[in-house]
């Protein structure tokens, strides 16, 4: 990751990332992963369904404590395999002061499937 300024894109362009919100409904150790992560499976409501997604925040987080808790995702990547792992979405979050992973948070409760915008 890097502290520089990303390039300028339009609001076009932006329009083109679509990042939902949805609610994690299962979390798992995923030990196999070159970094350690806990694999997801957040539902999207009923348009986009439940997805999976493997995150790198073994630091500040615990699968259980996981559950029940909204994130926001970007949904239109393609899938990527991570070890045997296939991630269908890109779990949003920030790094703390050491590079660990603090996810994005949707401070008041919203629909499944919400769209940032």
């Amino acid at each position: 990751m890097s502290d520089e300024r990303s390039a300028e894109i339009t609001y076009a362009d932006f329009e083109k990332i679509d990042i939902r919100a949805g609610t994690i409904i299962t979390a798992e150790p995923y030990p196999e992963a070159r970094k350690p992560s806990i694999k997801i499976q957040i539902d999207f409501g009923p348009v986009i369904g439940v997805k999976k997604s493997s995150a790198q925040i073994t630091r500040h987080y615990e699968p259980e404590m996981l559950i029940g808790r909204q994130v926001m995702a970007v949904v239109n990547f393609p899938p990527r395999q991570i070890g045997k792992f296939m991630s269908e979405v890109l779990t949003l979050g920030f790094p703390d002061e050491h590079g660990e992973v603090v996810l994005g948070a949707i401070d008041k409760q919203v629909p499944n499937g919400g769209r940032l915008f």
